[in-house]
This record gives C-alpha cells, sequence and structure tokens, in this order.
C-alpha cells in the first residue's frame, strides 16, 4: 500500500475506466460516420438504358429497386405496384421489361452494373433505397439500404409520405 492510503489499483481503474469510455465512443462515432455517409450517382457517368435508350432522370426524388428477374413473384408484385414517387428498376440479369405507369425498368452492362452493387453495397436482393436530385443528373441516397420484405406495406408506407 502507498503512503497515505491510497494504492496503484484505484488510479489503475480510472484510467481504464476513462480509455474504454474513450473507445466506446469512438467505435459509436464510427460507426454513426459510416451508416449515415450516403453515396452519390451521377447518371452522366453512369449510363442506364430503358429498352434501347439511354436513361435520363426527370424526377427529383426516386425509390430505387434493385432486384431479380428471375424471382418472378417480386416481378409481378413490381407491376402491381403504384406509388406517389417513382420507382427505377434495375434488373440484375439485364432484362428488358416494359415501363409501367409509375415503374422504369432500367439496365446497364456487366461493369457498371457490379460497380453500382459495389458503390451502394448491396447484398440483398432485391433491396430498396431513395435517391433525390442534387443537380442536374446527379442524385444522392436519400435512405439506408434495405433488403425489400414487403411491396404491399412499401405501398402504404411511400404513399404516406
Amino acid at each position: 500500500m502507498a503512503k497515505g492510503g491510497r494504492s496503484l489499483f484505484s488510479v489503475a481503474t480510472i484510467l481504464s475506466s476513462f480509455f474504454g469510455a474513450a473507445m466506446i465512443a469512438g467505435a459509436f462515432a464510427y460507426f454513426n460516420y459510416k451508416f449515415s455517409e450516403y453515396k452519390f450517382i451521377d447518371f452522366k457517368e453512369w449510363v442506364f438504358y430503358e429498352k434501347n435508350d439511354i436513361f435520363n432522370p426527370s424526377y427529383d426524388k426516386y425509390i430505387v429497386i434493385f432486384y431479380s428477374s428471375k424471382d418472378r413473384n417480386t416481378v409481378e408484385l413490381l407491376k402491381k405496384t403504384d406509388l406517389n414517387i417513382p420507382i427505377l428498376a434495375i434488373d440484375y440479369y439485364n432484362e428488358i421489361k416494359k415501363n409501367t405507369k409509375s415503374i422504369t425498368f432500367i439496365r446497364s452492362g456487366t461493369k457498371n452494373s457490379l460497380a453500382f452493387i459495389h458503390r451502394f453495397n448491396i447484398y440483398n436482393s432485391p433491396s430498396i433505397f431513395f435517391i433525390k436530385k442534387i443537380k442536374e443528373s446527379l442524385y444522392k441516397q436519400d435512405s439506408m439500404i434495405r433488403k425489400l420484405d414487403n411491396l404491399k406495406e412499401l405501398s402504404t408506407q411511400v404513399n404516406n409520405l
């Protein structure tokens, strides 16, 4: 025991508590930053096609749905979906689909598709996120990327916005 009745144990306890709290705060700040970091997409640099024409965005907001045309259930549900925000449906297999009133089916080459998947960290199909116009053809991601589980629930939530 040191002079004055104090031990080194109490100093070590205080320092370890301080460093533990600092590490937790640092980890929280890092993960908060990573999840709030949204990506951009410039449709002049990233070429997508609807049928045979180059896609040029015309709305200020879009719902982006990345899906697989091999899942027929998703395709049929997409075609029946009617939202107050236009949908950009990007097919993993790049099949040509006929646009509907509220859905624009777009596709691109393999290099562009893989870059898109990598840029937005898409791990599931179907996935969904929102984008909003910043200027001209530049759009910014406006939501987290989520796995699309229920199109009917999405319709109710988005139409109530």
